[in-house]
């Protein structure tokens, strides 16, 4: 994932865990790219129209990580899994909102001049996906959160076998198991 060394990004995690209100300003820098590379992934997944921007989700998830009262990562993977997790409420946060009937609900956008209606981002879907991931943590914790590294922090598996201390066999075998359970959920 990133060029910075890993040492440096758990050192500065620690600190801000002890409370150095300068270690979260020399953090950034060091994980912006991995940040915007995370959101640029899941935001590629998302139907053209999206108002929400990587940079934009990339700000307010960091905002929501450092901003919490008791930072608690132990190392440079917990933070990027806690990264995609922040990313995903976001998303779910943003599909439920649209999804409100003052804010349209399921009225298609439309941009003048335009012969067709083009719908935005596909909220349904998002809280289709967030709704069967509930269920899916209920029943196994372990596939949900691989779940939640791959699609909505757009982790690598190798990359969700060190944030969950697992070997990269486990998590394609866990993975796998969760899409299948997903696919089935979703065609409900």
């Amino acid at each position: 994932m990133s060029e910075a060394p890993a040492s440096r990004i758990t050192e500065l995690l620690g600190e801000i865990r002890d409370g150095r209100p300068r270690a979260a300003d020399e953090l950034l820098p060091i994980v912006y790219e991995e940040l915007r590379k995370l959101a640029r992934s899941r935001m590629s997944r998302e139907r053209p129209g999206q108002t929400l921007q990587a940079t934009a989700l990339v700000h307010e998830a960091y905002l929501r990580l450092v901003g919490d009262g008791d930072p608690h990562w132990a190392n440079r993977a917990h933070f990027f899994a806690a990264a995609a997790e922040s990313m995903r409420r976001i998303l779910v946060e943003r599909a439920r909102r649209k999804a409100r009937i003052r804010h349209g609900g399921d009225q298609a956008r439309v941009t003048l001049g335009e012969s067709a209606c083009v719908q935005s981002a596909d909220a349904a879907d998002v809280l289709a996906i967030d709704q069967a991931l509930e269920r899916l943590s209920a029943s196994d914790e372990q596939m949900a959160r691989v779940v939640v590294l791959r699609y909505f922090g757009g982790l690598e598996i190798e990359e969700v076998a060190a944030a969950m201390n697992l070997s990269p066999r486990s998590v394609n075998r866990l993975w796998t198991a969760a899409r299948a359970w997903l696919q089935r959920e979703l065609m409900r």
